[in-house]
């Protein structure tokens, strides 16, 4: 066995024993079968109005959309309108917050969490999985990782309960390190979620981050546990699945391990036509996920 393998196989285990033992545990009986989902943000997929990129995801394979949070409110009702025609649901919805929710200023804490509202009304309305939030970009604090958590961790649940009552959900995003120096990993993610106390304080994993942070997929996955609603999809090279040599097998077989429910949305770029492209990414990554055994 080599240094890799050792190293994947020891963060395999400790997930696993992070669930068992964890506020998020799950046993075999209670988790269900794990669906592949297909979301994209609605800027990646051609098309003059909603509606017609709709027609085309519904036909591509697509279950999901994921829109932008910036003047969303503005969108609910033609979404609203759009989507009564579709069988596909609204997924996340990405960031469009104001400030930094661990700035060490009062004042961009207190305009996140206030703009953090204003989304999620909207997303209730529209049926959307959950807002998902960076806690802070680099350049965006002063502080450090103990006190940015503290922060978090004290914050955090207004915003997971102010999202319960919309019906829907808050979404720690872990990003890489040329983007963050806090949240990384999925691990991260899960013990603030759970230190946060509350069913409306959940997080995402992101296939371009993950490459960059995380040891293993799969393990990534299992870490993330219960607490993971949502899933960007993207390639090494941060374009479409299977537009290079980013493999999502072991990814999905976290995914299957934990009985996942929600969406995996492209959060990507696209090489070539986006009308012959996107579709053969569809199908890309239902063999990736048939063959995650």
């Amino acid at each position: 066995m080599n240094r890799r393998d050792f190293i994947a196989g020891a963060a395999m285990a400790g997930a696993a024993m992070t669930m068992t033992k964890g506020a998020d545990s799950q046993t075999k009986s209670t988790i269900k079968k794990a669906k592949l989902n297909i979301s994209s943000q609605d800027g990646i997929i051609p098309g003059n109005s909603l509606e017609e990129k709709l027609e085309k995801m519904q036909k591509w394979g697509f279950q999901g959309i994921e829109f932008g949070g910036g003047g969303l409110g503005d969108r609910v009702k033609s979404i609203q309108k759009a989507m009564a025609n579709s069988p596909l649901k609204v997924s996340a919805i990405c960031a469009g917050f104001s400030g930094a929710l661990i700035s060490e200023q009062e004042s961009e804490r207190k305009k996140c969490i206030e703009s953090c509202k204003v989304i999620l009304d909207a997303a209730g309305q529209i049926g959307s999985t959950g807002l998902i939030i960076v806690p802070a970009f680099n350049g965006q604090t002063k502080l450090s990782n103990q006190e940015g958590r503290k922060i978090l961790i004290d914050l955090y649940p207004e915003l997971g309960e102010y999202a319960k009552k919309c019906g829907t959900r808050m979404l720690l995003e872990p990003l890489n390190r040329g983007e963050c120096f806090f949240l990384r990993q999925l691990a991260d993610g899960a013990s603030i979620c759970r230190d946060s106390k509350n069913e409306g304080c959940c997080m995402m994993g992101d296939f371009y981050h993950m490459y960059i942070e995380e040891t293993n997929d799969m393990g990534a996955f299992i870490s993330a546990g219960s607490f993971l609603h949502h899933v960007h999809l993207a390639s090494i090279k941060r374009n479409l699945p299977g537009q290079d040599e980013r493999d999502y097998t072991d990814g999905f077989r976290g995914l299957k391990h934990i009985g996942y429910q929600d969406y995996c949305s492209f959060e990507c770029g696209v090489i070539g036509n986006r009308e012959e492209e996107i579709p053969k990414a569809v199908q890309f990554l239902r063999g990736q996920w048939a063959k995650a055994v």
